[in-house]
């Protein structure tokens, strides 16, 4: 089984400041672990940046255009809200973690890899169509399915989200667009506060809120009709949201889970892909904030890729 690993080193280079919890150490963690022997079959290559009709795809071209003009002097910075913050390699950094989507949809819908996981930052499901938010500055998950449909010409495409916030950007992207499906578990009530069962869009939005203090059995039942809704949808390609901040270490929420339950996820995705739509996945890493837990959560879910 051939799996994609996308990465750059210029994601290091997006840095919010002393204390931010989106630091460049997170995207270290991630690639240190994945540097571990049992890893020694990922295919490993660099993305190139997106373009700006790949992200005009979801994003207006105005609002590409604004968030890529903000290019502060090396050592300074520019807040765009509470938690969302500019430095002089943020652009770049957001480029290519968009282009890693890119690349891996490319890979993947052509047969050059079977599944692919893009260790970039910054993340991307917070971002909404007009407005930056949450770390994130485009939807990369959506740019991902959008560059799939086309390019590639798919019909259907799946994004599923395990984070613990509410993938609320990409949500607001695709709600009225019956031809993606967002299936989405998230802690509720929790930043940004949206992802409630009753937001179903067209017909193509599936949210399963858990309450603070969740574990990894509530995670799991919570998962099985999102599961079977993605599975009626029939999806040609499945984009995962990976974010392992539902971990118990997590310092900014209040879920119970462990990596094993990262790597159940994982292979029941890509089961699921096995059975509609050729074993595709692409995954993107997004939020996860005690370094170890980080480490180990992605560690699990690559080693789930490897072997499903």
């Amino acid at each position: 089984m051939t799996v994609l690993l996308l990465t750059h080193r210029d994601g290091l280079a997006h840095d919010m400041g002393e204390g931010h919890p989106e630091c460049p150490d997170r995207l270290r963690a991630v690639l240190q672990a994945l540097d571990a022997e049992e890893f020694a079959d990922l295919l490993r290559d660099e993305p190139g940046e997106a373009t700006g009709e790949q992200l005009a795809r979801v994003h207006p071209a105005d609002y590409v255009a604004a968030i890529l003009g903000i290019r502060p002097q090396p050592g300074d910075r520019i807040a765009l809200d509470a938690d969302t913050v500019m430095s002089h390699g943020s652009a770049r950094a957001a480029l290519l973690a968009a282009g890693a989507a890119v690349r891996a949809v490319d890979e993947v819908c052509t047969g050059q890899a079977l599944r692919a996981f893009c260790a970039t930052r910054p993340p991307g499901h917070h971002a909404e169509r007009r407005r930056p938010m949450g770390f994130c500055f485009f939807s990369n998950a959506v740019v991902a399915a959008r560059h799939a449909q086309a390019v590639h010409g798919l019909e259907r495409v799946a994004i599923l989200d395990f984070d613990v916030h509410h993938g609320n950007g990409t949500q607001d992207c695709v709600r009225e667009d019956p031809s993606i499906l967002f299936a989405s578990s998230q802690q509720m009530p929790l930043y940004p506060g949206s992802g409630a069962a009753s937001e179903t869009g067209v017909g193509n939005v599936f949210n399963a809120p858990l309450p603070p203090g969740a574990d990894g059995a509530a995670f799991r039942a919570a998962w099985g009709p999102l599961l079977a809704a993605a599975e009626s949808f029939a999806p040609q390609l499945i984009v995962v949201s990976a974010g392992f901040d539902a971990h118990a270490r997590d310092p900014l929420a209040q879920l119970r889970l462990h990596e094993a339950d990262f790597a159940w996820i994982t292979e029941e995705i890509c089961w699921l892909a096995d059975r509609c739509c050729g074993g595709r996945v692409v995954s993107l890493l997004e939020g996860g904030y005690d370094l170890e837990a980080l480490a180990a959560s992605a560690a699990a879910h690559v080693q789930a890729l490897l072997r499903s």
